[in-house]
């Protein structure tokens, strides 16, 4: 995967480019990022970067080898030697960075930029689908026969299936892929002497050997057999580790690793990337953007259950209780139960989000910027429907709805209900939400 292709994340990209470029590179990583943010995508970025022969040099050192000569004995051989054969290649010219003077390069051996791998060398394909001999991978599994502890080469090539589909899944889907039904996903001690015996091995192709570990928090006290190696590793040894939850790793591990903490993603990054690789409407992107709360899972999974517009929704809803009345009210109520919790549970996610919303343009905290205009007017004309106090007493009747909803509460008495509620709290302030 190139850092290209992961979601966001600008800051964070920068700053691992920044530690390999300027030798700052820890030997132990830990990617702490929630679920959705895309923590293991740019794990896996990373790696490719690291072996990929254009950021390392191999491709190019392999042809100055080649045209290198000595012009006397004992003379150190010269990295920008001109052509073995005759007329030199066509040049232009590159600055040694010890020096700073500038050698002439051959065009067959212009530097690209080293911010992003290239994707085309032969360590960028083998990284790109999960085969590279010199990246390891360690992530919870279950036993596949009763009484023998399961390791995760048993499960490899589950594991490359699985995520060259589903970059941005979590734990529960990997362990639904692999049918573990009930049984919890581990990092077993058997595993973590794998580890050991990989990792004390040579590289076979690439100056590094990385190791990344998806889900430390399933490491018990078995992961104490890894701190030596963390510790002291081998020369050229990396590690990895992508986790979400920084209180269950153990403390011995925490406390060796360089902590690269990911924020969840910006709203408009995950709108752009539904609308670009999804093909999601541009709208349709805003509203699930919008209630994503920065998780690209959680917004993979809205789009699979939502074919709704909630904004339309959403006026309809609040127009019946101002405006329409009690008919309008008990139409619009038959067709949101009919529509399935996970619906309903987005809507009104929908609802505090718009709340959320206006409460930043009512503190001076929100613009009106991008593909945010529809959301914009939304919150700014509930401004004018109820205060801030209404507002909030709102957030808490959604917040309880969303609980109740959680645990199959009967649709129609629910939203009968808050109905009711809503009306009392902003009936004072009747301003109606469309012309």
């Amino acid at each position: 995967m190139l850092f290209s292709q992961v979601i966001g994340q600008r800051e964070t990209k920068e700053q691992l480019v920044h530690m390999v470029q300027h030798n700052r590179l820890s030997h132990a990583l830990l990617f702490l990022g929630k679920e959705g943010s895309g923590a293991l995508s740019l794990a896996f970025a990373m790696a490719q970067y690291l072996v990929c022969e254009q950021v390392n040099g191999k491709g190019v050192k392999d042809i100055e080898k080649l045209t290198a000569v000595k012009e006397r004995p004992g003379e150190e051989t010269s990295l920008f030697a001109p052509s073995l054969f005759g007329e030199p290649d066509p040049v232009s010219s590159i600055q040694d960075p010890a020096s700073g003077i500038q050698h002439p390069v051959s065009s067959n051996q212009h530097p690209v930029p080293q911010t992003d791998a290239c994707g085309e060398c032969p360590a960028c394909q083998k990284a790109a689908q999960l085969v590279h001999p010199d990246i390891h991978f360690s992530y919870p599994v279950v036993t596949k026969k009763p009484g023998e502890q399961p390791i995760s080469a048993d499960y490899i090539i589950e594991w490359r299936e699985f995520i060259l589909q589903h970059p941005y899944a979590n734990a529960y889907d990997w362990l639904q892929f692999i049918a573990a039904e009930n049984k919890q996903g581990n990092i077993t001690s058997r595993e973590c002497g794998e580890i050991i015996k990989k990792l004390n091995l040579k590289s076979f192709e690439a100056g590094y050997k990385i190791l990344i570990m998806w889900m430390p928090e399933l490491l018990g006290k078995e992961g104490n057999k890894l701190l030596k190696l963390i510790e002291e590793p081998p020369a050229g040894t990396l590690f990895m580790l992508v986790a979400e939850n920084e209180g269950l790793i153990l403390p011995t591990i925490l406390s060796r690793t360089q902590l690269i903490k990911l924020p969840p993603l910006h709203a408009r990054d995950i709108e752009a990337t539904l609308e670009l690789q999804e093909g999601v409407p541009v709208k349709k992107a805003e509203q699930i953007a919008a209630i994503s709360d920065g998780n690209y899972h959680e917004a993979l999974q809205q789009l699979a259950h939502s074919d709704e517009d909630w904004e339309l929704l959403l006026r309809d809803w609040l127009n019946s209780i101002l405006k329409t009345g009690p008919v309008a009210q008990v139409k619009w109520i038959d067709e949101i139960s009919k529509i399935g919790r996970e619906k309903q549970k987005q809507f009104l996610m929908y609802f505090i989000h718009i709340l959320q919303t206006a409460l930043q343009l009512r503190t001076g905290g929100g613009s009106r910027t991008g593909n945010q205009g529809s959301l914009y007017d939304f919150a700014l004309r509930f401004n004018k429907l109820c205060g801030l106090e209404q507002q909030e007493a709102i957030v808490q009747e959604l917040d309880q709805a969303i609980y109740y909803v959680e645990r199959n509460a009967n649709a129609k008495m629910l939203f009968h209900a808050l109905s009711i509620k809503l009306y009392h709290i902003i009936s004072n302030k009747s301003v109606i939400l469309i012309q």
